[in-house]
Parts: C-alpha cells; structure tokens; sequence
C-alpha cells in the first residue's frame, strides 16, 4: 500500500485537536468543575444521586471529572483517559439528569454536546500540540 499524501489541511489537525480541547476544557472548567467547587454545599443540596451514592459523593466525583479532567485535557496529559472520564460524566448528566431531553426546562443540549465533543477527543487522541504528543 501506498503512503498516504499529506495535505494542506493535514497541517491544521494538530491546532484543530488544541482548539477543541483547550475549548471545551476551559468551558467545563470554569462553568461546571469550578463553581461546583466554590459553592459545594450548596451544589450538593440539590444535586443528583447517583445509584444512590449520596449526593455529596455524587458531586464530589463529578468535581474530580470536570475540574481535574479538564486540566489534564488542557494540558493534553493522558488525555484520552480525562476525555473518557468527562465523557461518562457527561453521559450520566444527559440521560439520567437531564432525561435525553433536548428542550424544555431541563434541556440536556449542552451536556449531550460536550459528551459528543469529548467522546471525540477520546477516540482522536490530543494531537502532537499536547503533553501526551500523539
């Protein structure tokens, strides 16, 4: 089998993989892993319980995936592993918070969009413009 010719385009994979991970890493960070941090009392008061593992389990995992998951996708350390992490949180958050629901109230829009988004980082890898440099 022939090499594959490279292209134009070929070049731009490696900062399209940096912008989508630095993009939805910062935005999970500072709008979901950070403010659960700060306001963990309060978060866990109403938050989901999860096979019944309490909230404040269930909260301080989900802070463990979304805040430290998220710098380690920023810095593309282990980088797959923090995308499948956030991936499965995002999973519980679609189906079993928000219902698989795409409107109303509750919407599960975003969180099913950073579960597409860090499913594909899982399955792409970070790119050489990453810790992990593959």
């Amino acid at each position: 089998m022939k090499p594959r010719k490279s292209s134009p385009a070929d070049k731009l994979t490696d900062p399209g993989l940096f912008v989508l991970r630095a993009g939805v890493g910062l935005s999970m960070l500072l709008c979901h892993g950070l403010p659960y941090f700060r306001n963990f009392q309060e978060s866990a008061a109403g938050f989901y319980n999860f096979f019944g593992m309490g909230k404040e389990l269930t909260l301080a995992l989900t802070i463990a995936a979304e805040a430290g998951g998220s710098v380690m996708l920023i810095l593309g350390y282990k980088a797959r592993l923090a995308a499948l992490i956030l991936a499965a949180t995002m999973s519980v958050a679609f189906f079993y918070v928000h219902g698989a629901d795409f409107s109303g109230e509750q919407s599960g829009e975003l969180s099913f969009i950073y579960l597409l988004c860090f499913t594909a980082l899982s399955l792409t890898g970070p790119g050489r413009l990453s810790m992990d440099g593959d």
